[in-house]
């Protein structure tokens, strides 16, 4: 794993397991990191990650509209 240091000013009222939070909810979200990954950078098993991506505006369902219709497609092909 990689470190990286950043500076926040002193006026965010931000602490660190927040800001891993909400770097990790990004990088998950634009699909840099799995979910696994992004619960391991933050030090949350993947469902209290899973549960706390919706504070951050981030769906667990990292599918675009077109992915999601795809699948929706293949499920119902497969159930005939």
């Amino acid at each position: 794993m990689r470190t990286l240091t950043i500076q926040i000013p002193g006026t965010v009222d931000l602490d660190d397991k927040e800001a891993r939070m909400a770097l990790a909810s990004k990088l998950y979200e634009l699909g840099k990191l799995t979910l696994g990954q992004a619960a391991d950078m933050v030090g949350y098993s993947k469902e209290t990650f899973m549960e706390l991506l919706a504070d951050y505006g981030v769906s667990f369902f990292n599918y675009s509209a077109d992915e999601l219709d795809e699948d929706i497609q293949n499920a119902h092909r497969h159930s005939i």
